[in-house]
């Protein structure tokens, strides 16, 4: 068969849309039953940690932007057993805060050994089992899922915290007197470094 260069064009781009179709589909599976606690526009659904303290976060084209001085920002609603997933780009040392007590932290941790403070981390309970963390300033992702009385995080792609076990929190975020066994907020650590967020989303999961 005789191939015209305008039919080889035209079978080239349905094939690219089929593909496209094709990934857009999966991404849509691994999304299902997330619901977002950013909505790209705004900061509905938060609430400054301290009532009148300083608020350095803004929203600039979909991004959740965090320049101190400022105050930690805290989901308005507790979540208990969840999978929450969200990307992340720090200039500095920050943090997020799950059941209002566990902290995955936030640093920059580019090429050091991974250790309990340093990126990844549940912070002072475990050091990430490596260290993917990427240079200052690139965007990163962490799926992490709290279940029970333990925790997964895939960090950039990789499992580096694998059904660890929660102990009691020590240092880092810790936000009134949430206890072991109940839910708690989200926290988006303020009061440290800069850091920007995207793409925070989340689903409840049941019980265990």
């Amino acid at each position: 068969m005789n191939w015209t260069r305008g039919a080889v064009a035209v079978l080239g781009l349905a094939l690219c849309a089929a593909g496209t179709a094709v990934r857009s589909a999966d991404q849509a599976g691994e999304e299902k039953g997330f619901t977002p606690l950013f909505n790209g526009k705004d900061t509905s659904g938060w609430h400054l940690r301290r009532p009148g303290g300083k608020n350095g976060w803004t929203v600039e084209n979909g991004v959740l932007m965090n320049k101190p001085p400022s105050t930690d920002l805290v989901s308005d609603k507790a979540y208990e057993d969840f999978q929450i997933r969200y990307e992340y780009r720090s200039y500095g040392n920050s943090g997020v805060g799950l059941r209002g007590r566990y902290e995955i932290q936030i640093d920059d941790s580019y090429g050091k050994p991974a250790e309990a403070h340093g990126n990844g981390a549940i912070y002072s309970q475990l050091a990430p089992s490596q260290n993917v963390s990427k240079p200052k300033g690139e965007w990163q992702t962490i799926d992490a899922t709290v279940q029970g009385g333990r925790i997964t995080v895939i960090h950039n792609g990789v499992k580096t915290v694998d059904n660890y076990e929660l102990k009691k929190p020590g240092t880092g975020i810790q936000y009134g007197d949430k206890l072991e066994g109940e839910g708690g907020p989200v926290i988006l650590q303020g009061d440290h470094g800069p850091v920007d967020f995207r793409n925070i989303r989340i689903k409840e999961l049941p019980a265990k």
